[in-house]
């Protein structure tokens, strides 16, 4: 009898096995586990630590700050290009993507950072850059001196161009530097291969062949997708992921990941071929490892198999966060004034539109990312907006919306864009936002022991009052306020990564930007004022009462019959818990 129970009872086990089976693949569509907590910090390796005083940031110097970061309330890093590079382009021109460059440091150093980082639940990604390499690497320098050797289809050749790319070529060279000129598609090598190749963005940065989406029979220079070349470049980056997943990184924030294929648009179809390709591949071998797009169009590469892609607030086809004014929420025209700005002059319908399409159509498959900045564009500390209160109004925005937050260092601190500093290698005006971190009021801001003209690039922490160690210690500093927001996730699922978002403000009516989170019987009302005038909105019934649970600036929630009124002061963002 009893072993007749015992079958009974494992026969009703494997059928709850094989029910379950599917649900843990449903659970699977959203990417790895941790990402439902996840907070993401971005680093830029030469600008973060110096471990060895010679003025540029290190991987020893980032793992000896990995405490500060845990600490932030951040679960995951995404670095930069650290790879053996040119050094023409920041880092995106990789020489050796199997060795990190000794700037900073060795592989053995890399894998105890990540060592390290695990031990305090911390994850580690890096940047891929997919579409190119340098000119110095290996495979271009063999795939260049001849057609029949393995490197040769790795890059895209032609002795023929057309007469306007001929025309681009003259047009780069009549520039004071052609070699940092990005104008054309083709650079003359006149190289035994053939005497052009076609580049992504330097000459000295070739494009990768990953085929052509649409060849034309009249240039047989285009390869289609399926050929040998493309192939082989395709399963090169699975042989980087498996090597750098196999020393325990955690994902790939993947560089210019809508580019790989030519000749694709406007649906991309082919290029989303390829990432799913990728993402089974993902699945099957390193499914807790995670894919992060720099796409900018989360509709296309979420379904294609990222699990997380950027926001951008213009939508898909225009640049989000960039120029001096950082228009924050609207790119709908070159002039329209920033939102965050104290003029109050700024719109929001084009956020609004472009953050509900892309948050509806993908919620259930991955994340949204809406970061605070980042290495190619100025920082949200720019110009006139430079003081804590409004960089914390700023923040309460990136810090609330659902999806996974970003922070590049230094917003938690409010470091300033600088204007107007000298490029370095490839950095143009994107310098004023790779200076380094700034950790003390001492004039290096002790992120070295090197002289100050020795910096990577100059510091200005304001006599101090723009560190970490002055923030630390202020329980009103941005610092703090970052902290707290972080926490908040935390501590409030309907607030986090998984929580569902509704804009209840009004979009025609700028200010205060106003929008709700909600999960599980659980709702939050965030109430944002960039503005430096009051302001109010009257809504629908959303309960009975509200309880701030926090707030920079002054704000207010009031049950009326005509609806609910919240009031802000100039300058000011609450987060309300809502009581039904």
């Amino acid at each position: 009898m009893a072993k007749k129970i015992l079958t009974i009872v494992c026969a009703l086990l494997c059928s709850v096995c094989l029910i379950a089976q599917p649900n843990e693949g449903l659970g699977r569509q959203r990417g790895p586990g941790w990402l439902k907590d996840a907070v993401f910090y971005q680093i830029y390796p030469s600008s973060y630590m110096d471990s060895d005083g010679n003025g540029i940031g290190d991987i020893p110097g980032i793992t000896s700050k990995l405490d500060y970061i845990r600490d932030l309330g951040v679960t995951a890093i995404w670095l930069n290009p650290v790879y053996v590079s040119g050094w023409t382009d920041g880092g995106y021109d990789v020489i050796d993507f199997y060795r990190v460059d000794p700037r900073f440091g060795t592989n053995t150093d890399m894998v105890e950072l990540t060592r390290k980082a695990h031990k305090r639940g911390i994850k580690v990604c890096l940047d891929l850059v997919a579409g190119h390499t340098s000119d110095q690497n290996e495979w271009f320098l063999q795939s260049k001196s001849g057609k029949d050797l393995r490197y040769s289809d790795y890059y895209i050749w032609t002795d023929e161009i057309s007469e306007e790319d001929k025309e681009q070529i003259r047009l780069r060279y009549q520039q004071e530097n052609p070699a940092a000129s990005t104008i054309g598609r083709f650079v003359e090598a006149n190289a035994p291969r053939a005497k052009y190749y076609q580049k992504n963005y330097y000459e000295s940065q070739p494009a990768l062949n990953y085929g052509y989406a649409h060849p034309d029979p009249n240039h047989p220079w285009e390869q289609p997708v399926d050929a040998p070349g493309p192939r082989a470049t395709r399963q090169e980056l699975k042989n980087i992921m498996t090597f750098w997943f196999d020393k325990g990184i955690d994902g790939f924030r993947v560089d210019l990941a809508s580019s790989l294929i030519k000749n694709d648009e406007p649906d991309k179809a082919e290029t989303s071929k390829l990432w799913h390709e990728m993402r089974e591949w993902r699945d099957a071998n390193y499914p807790e490892c995670v894919l992060i797009a720099e796409w900018f169009n989360p509709q296309q590469s979420i379904p294609a198999g990222f699990d997380i892609d950027f926001f951008r607030a213009g939508g898909p086809r225009r640049p989000g966060n960039a120029g001096p004014k950082v228009n924050l929420t609207d790119e709908s025209t070159p002039d329209s004034p920033a939102y965050f700005d104290l003029t109050g002059k700024g719109s929001i319908r084009t956020f609004v539109e472009n953050y509900e399409k892309a948050f509806r159509a993908t919620k259930d498959l991955g994340y949204i990312s809406f970061p605070t900045g980042n290495h190619d564009n100025p920082r949200i500390s720019v110009g006139n907006r430079t003081d804590a209160a409004q960089l914390k109004v700023a923040m309460t925005m990136f810090l609330t919306l659902p999806g996974i937050p970003l922070i590049y260092y230094g917003d938690e601190i409010g470091m300033k864009y600088l204007p107007g500093i000298a490029p370095k290698e490839g950095s143009r005006d994107r310098a004023g936002t790779r200076t380094p971190m700034q950790w003390d009021g001492t004039p290096t801001a002790g992120f070295s022991t090197a002289a100050l003209e020795d910096l990577y690039f100059p510091v200005d922490t304001e006599n101090g009052r723009i560190s970490v160690a002055a923030q630390a210690e202020d329980p009103n500093s941005l610092l703090n306020y970052v902290k707290n927001l972080l926490q908040l996730r935390r501590e409030y699922p309907a607030l986090g990564n998984l929580g569902d978002w509704q804009y209840i403000g009004n979009p025609d009516q700028p200010y205060p930007m106003i929008y709700k989170r909600f999960l599980d019987g659980e709702t939050f009302v965030v109430a944002i004022n960039p503005s430096g005038k009051a302001v109010s909105a009257t809504l629908p019934d959303i309960g009975t009462s509200a309880q701030i649970i926090a707030k920079t600036g002054e704000g207010s929630f009031s049950h009326t019959r005509k609806g609910d009124k919240i009031s802000l002061k100039g300058c000011s963002a609450v987060i309300f818990r809502i009581n039904p």
